[in-house]
């Protein structure tokens, strides 16, 4: 007999990797309550459990960050994704009488209705899995899934399938792209057609700071001591949004700001005249909207911006958008208001900004001190104004989202969907998602509440659009 084991494929031993910089960093903010990436799609098509979960196990079997656990070591700051050889997820189901408790929010303002599938997005928001609450904050358990799905059932035959990821493994291309693929597959499944087996993929890609492309992020000493001492003194010259009740215990909620086609295609036109991108807009009529609320509008304030940009098509190699995990990178400007701005002046200029950045290759050179202060402020939240843990007024993609896949969504019965991450841990006043369907704009915008109150972020969008409508008229 051979001196050789033989290994059946049941006990092949799971992959794995350190996380990169980045991910170690969302993996301190996501237990304090930052970083719960959420997708909720409202449905009238639910599948059957069995067709719903093959099409989730599939998507597990494509992407190895979706069936990794996170482990953290014995000191708890150091944490590897350990990635089974084999899809694991269940699908976790509510009933409408379950349902129906999470309905009866008692946040709910009584003058505003806010719909079945808003109040679930909420919900999921602020379930916190990687949060332990026999320890502080900034530990997780020591292996914790990633990836959780689950469906609430509403009246008149309807269903919400929420899925919940953690941030290291979920960017916004990622949920975008999963969203994309499992339509597919509910479709696949649906019909019962033939198809092509998938290959299991074994390892997670690397981190983004393991593919940035030789010397991007190349910075001497003396240059980073002078860009995070000019970081650490410039927040705290940064105005706010007024903080409503910064002691009590926060969670997540969520505006929505939607526009008509009409309106938004003459958006388009405007950034598009102007050589800039519909994050100039939105970040502008944001600092607008805050300058506006101030007592004093004449009085001179300056205020952040965090700008994101998904780095895979710079990376080396290059990654598609079906590569899951995060690989996007923030730009920090800071925006001086007098008052009396108009959008399009203010959108080149914040843009203008964000693009010298950029092409200056901030977006890498920066990112080990945005992830460094970012930590550093977990650790002290008293390091921000009222222990707020407010980094910034708001922040925004660099690119949108253009979903022209409604045919396809209509058919496995997608009447509509949310998604976005929480942000009541660190993180801006308000974090605007958007999505352009069907040629309107529409944005999921996160604040962390009751740090601010969900009537004063209403009116705050609404001064938003507002300033946007009007834009619109000077096209």
């Amino acid at each position: 007999m051979s001196s050789q084991t033989l290994i059946s494929p049941e006990t092949v031993e799971p992959k794995g990797r350190a996380v990169g910089g980045t991910e170690h960093s969302w993996c301190r903010a996501v237990p304090g309550g930052t970083g719960i990436a959420v997708l909720a799609i409202l449905t009238s098509k639910l599948p059957r459990n069995s067709g719903l979960e093959n099409a989730l196990h599939k998507l597990q079997n494509s992407h190895p960050i979706l069936r990794s656990r996170l482990h953290s070591g014995s000191n708890t700051n150091t944490f590897s994704f350990i990635t089974s050889p084999t899809p694991f997820i269940k699908l976790k189901a509510f009933n409408l009488s379950s349902t129906f408790k999470i309905l009866e929010n008692p946040l709910k303002p009584k003058n505003q209705s806010l719909s079945p599938l808003h109040l679930v997005l909420e919900h999921e928001l602020n379930q916190n899995s990687w949060y332990n609450h026999n320890k502080a904050p900034s530990f997780i358990n020591d292996i914790q899934d990633m990836f959780f799905a689950t469906t609430y059932a509403l009246p008149n035959e309807k269903w919400v399938l929420v899925l919940r990821l953690h941030a290291s493994a979920c960017d916004r291309t990622t949920a975008v792209s999963l969203l994309q693929e499992l339509v597919v597959l509910v479709s696949e499944e649906e019909k019962g057609a033939l198809q092509k087996e998938i290959a299991n993929e074994e390892e997670v890609t690397s981190s983004i700071e393991d593919l940035v492309p030789n010397k991007k992020a190349k910075k001497g000493l003396w240059e980073r001591g002078i860009d995070m001492l000019g970081y650490s003194v410039n927040s705290l010259r940064l105005t706010n949004l007024k903080f409503k009740d910064s002691k009590s215990p926060r969670s997540s909620q969520v505006v929505r700001l939607q526009m008509n086609q009409k309106d938004t295609e003459k958006i388009i036109a405007g950034c598009r005249s102007r050589g800039i991108k519909l994050c100039g807009a939105l970040a502008s009529a944001g600092l607008i909207a805050a300058h506006k609320s101030k007592s004093r509008v004449d009085k001179q304030r300056k205020y952040a911006v965090v700008t994101l940009t998904d780095c895979r098509s710079v990376l080396d190699p290059t990654l598609s958008n079906h590569h899951f995990g995060f690989y996007h990178s923030a730009i920090l400007n800071a925006h001086v208001m007098k008052g009396g701005e108009k959008l399009w002046e203010l959108a080149q200029k914040t843009y203008a900004a964000f693009a010298s950045y950029k092409n200056c290759n901030r977006h890498f050179s920066d990112m080990a001190d945005l992830n460094f202060l970012m930590c550093k402020a977990i650790d002290n939240p008293g390091l921000t104004p009222s222990s707020s843990l407010r980094t910034a007024l708001v922040s925004v993609f660099e690119e949108s989202v253009v979903d022209d896949h409604a045919a396809l969504q209509k058919e496995v019965g997608v009447e509509d969907y949310m998604g976005c991450a929480s942000a009541h841990g660190i993180g801006p006043s308000i974090a605007i998602f958007d999505t352009i369907r069907d040629g309107r704009l529409d944005c999921v915008c996160v604040y962390p509440s009751p740090l601010h109150s969900r009537e004063q972020m209403q009116e705050f969008i609404d001064s938003m659009k507002s300033v946007l409508v009007e834009g619109c008229n000077h096209v």
